[in-house]
C-alpha cells in the first residue's frame, strides 16, 4: 500500500466506492463527531455520486493521533491528500455546523492556490464567515475544564439532545472542545478574497435550532444562493425524512451544475 493510499484511508471514510461516479461529494462533519453518520450517505446516493467523509485526527481510527493544532493544518492535510481526486473529476462540498467552516476553509484554499472550485457548496447550520455573529462566536473564551459540555456546545452547536452515557458524554466534550478550539483558529476576511466563488450555494438549517446569520453567504459567490429550513433541531439532518430530502436535493443540484 502506497503512502498516499494510507493517508487517504486515514483521512477519508468511503463506505460505497463508485469508480464510475461523475462527481464526488466531500462531507465535513460537525464538532465532536466522526464519520459514522455522513459516510453512510454513500449508500443512499445513486451511482453518479461518490461520497467521501473527512475524518479528523483524535477520533475513530485516528484516536491515537493528537488533535489537529489549527485549521491550516486541517486544510493542508485535506488538500494534499485529496488533490489528485479533486483534479480528476468534479466535486461538491457538504458541511454541517463546524464542518461548514472546515469545508469553506478548504474550498477557499483550493480556489486561491490551485484554481479549483466545487460545482456546488452545501452549507448547514452555521453563520456566514463574513457576519458579525461568526466573529462573536470566534471570540468566545473556551471554558478550561472538559466537564462543562453545555458551555462548549453552545459555542459551536445549537439545540440538540446531549449524550446520556457518562463516558460518551466526557469523550464528546473533549472532542467538541478541541473542535471548537480548531474553529477559532480559522480567520476569514472577505477583502482578502481575490475573486468570488462562481458556484451556487445551498444553505440548510433546522426549524428548532438557534438562529444563524446566513445572509452573508450571498456575498461570497457569483452564483445563486438557496435557503431551506427543515423540521428539527441542530441535528435535523439525522431525521430520515430530512435525510431523504437532502439526498434528493443535493443530487439534483449537482446534476444541474455539471
Amino acid at each position: 500500500m502506497g503512502l498516499l493510499t494510507q493517508k487517504m484511508e486515514k483521512l477519508v471514510a468511503c463506505v460505497q466506492k463508485r469508480p464510475n461516479a461523475v462527481c464526488r461529494l466531500i462531507c465535513f462533519p460537525w464538532a465532536g463527531s466522526g464519520t459514522s453518520q455522513l459516510a453512510q450517505w454513500g449508500r443512499l446516493f445513486s451511482d453518479s455520486i461518490e461520497v467521501f467523509c473527512i475524518r479528523l485526527p483524535g477520533r475513530e481510527t485516528r484516536l491515537e493521533e493528537p488533535f489537529a493544532k489549527d485549521m491550516t493544518s486541517v486544510v493542508n492535510e485535506v488538500t494534499s491528500v485529496l488533490l489528485k481526486e479533486l483534479k480528476e473529476k468534479p466535486f461538491a462540498f457538504f458541511g454541517h455546523s463546524f464542518g461548514t467552516y472546515m469545508s469553506f476553509a478548504v474550498a477557499l484554499h483550493l480556489k486561491e492556490k490551485y484554481g479549483l472550485e466545487p460545482v456546488h457548496l452545501f452549507m448547514s447550520a452555521a453563520h456566514a464567515p463574513n457576519s458579525a455573529a461568526y466573529l462573536a462566536v470566534k471570540s468566545i473564551v473556551l471554558p478550561d475544564g472538559h466537564h462543562d459540555l453545555l458551555a462548549i456546545m453552545e459555542i459551536l452547536g445549537g439545540n440538540f439532545e446531549l449524550p446520556h452515557d457518562e463516558d460518551v458524554w466526557r469523550d464528546t466534550a473533549l472532542t467538541f472542545k478541541e473542535d471548537a478550539r480548531l474553529f477559532q483558529t480559522f480567520s476569514f476576511e472577505k477583502t482578502e478574497m481575490n475573486t468570488l466563488f462562481s458556484c451556487d450555494i445551498t444553505y440548510f438549517c433546522g426549524s428548532d435550532d438557534k438562529i444563524y446569520d446566513a445572509k452573508g453567504w450571498r456575498e461570497l459567490i457569483s452564483g445563486d444562493t438557496s435557503f431551506y429550513e427543515l423540521p428539527g433541531d441542530h441535528l435535523y439532518l439525522l431525521k430520515p425524512c430530512n435525510e431523504s430530502f437532502l439526498i434528493k436535493h443535493i443530487t439534483r443540484s449537482i446534476e444541474n451544475g455539471l
